[in-house]
């Protein structure tokens, strides 16, 4: 779990809804009307843009966003140098009887490619395109939240002109203006408050989280060229390493003295 996520999850969602019982009762920003126009809006127009199930397969995405365990780089260098290790003292087909206890499938099918004697240009073409396709499945994903984002508060907006339209139209009896003023005030406050504490927050995290697990397929697939091609497991870790910040090489130099 990502305790970052959950604790900005947290603090922001206190904090707004503190603001609102200090100020009075909360059920006074419960508007049902408010809540379709946003909602339905917002997915109507979201759906008009995309195909539905690029739309319901983001919803299975987000959930990365807070249920997410980043990889250890230090874990993984070391483990590739292990064996690059193993492949200079005892060949690529010594690798066979691992592949099961191996987690990463990226890490699995390369090695597969390796050991099933595949060139090095084949195996880098093939693993480049597996890259490519994740990023663009992650890019999409970060573009829906971004869309929606955008498109919650000018739907807020256009709850906010039907809320006034009815207000002005009811003008001769006082009495009847309070609806109608909730309305366009609430929906301009459910548009912004969705798009700038969920659905905008929630592409940014998804394009982080798409750049982390892109660095670390590029340094598996680094790391398998250079096994290949017989590196030396000091200049394969070397290569690796070049992939992190410095401040962060530390960190694999700890892993590798426990």
């Amino acid at each position: 779990m990502d305790i970052t996520t959950l604790i900005g999850v947290i603090v922001s969602g206190s904090l707004v809804i503190s603001a609102i019982i200090m100020g009075g009762p909360a059920t006074w920003f419960i508007n049902p009307p408010s809540i379709m126009i946003v909602a339905g809006g917002t997915m109507g127009a979201t759906l008009i843009n995309y195909p539905l199930s690029e739309v319901l397969g983001v919803f299975g995405v987000a959930k990365h966003v807070i249920l997410h365990k980043s990889q250890s780089f230090g874990k993984l260098i070391a483990l590739i140098v292990d064996f690059a290790k193993k492949a200079r003292r005892e060949g690529m087909l010594s690798f066979e009887g691992q592949l099961k206890e191996i987690e990463d499938p990226f890490l699995v099918k390369g090695l597969q490619l390796a050991i099933d004697g595949m060139e090095s240009n084949a195996i880098e073409a093939v693993l480049t395109t597996e890259i490519q396709s994740l990023e663009d499945r992650h890019k999409l994903g970060a573009e829906i939240f971004t869309t929606m984002g955008t498109y919650a508060p000018a739907v807020g907006m256009l709850g906010t002109i039907i809320g006034l339209v009815q207000m002005l139209m009811q003008m001769e009896d006082p009495s009847q203006i309070g609806a109608p003023m909730a309305v366009a005030l609430l929906t301009t406050f459910y548009g912004t408050l969705l798009a700038n504490l969920l659905f905008l927050p929630i592409a940014g995290k998804l394009r982080t989280r798409s750049k982390e697990e892109v660095l670390t397929k590029q340094m598996v697939l680094e790391g398998i060229i250079s096994i290949q091609a017989g590196d030396n497991h000091r200049i394969v870790e070397q290569k690796l390493k070049a992939f992190i910040p410095p401040k962060q090489r530390q960190t694999v130099e700890e892993t590798k003295e426990e």
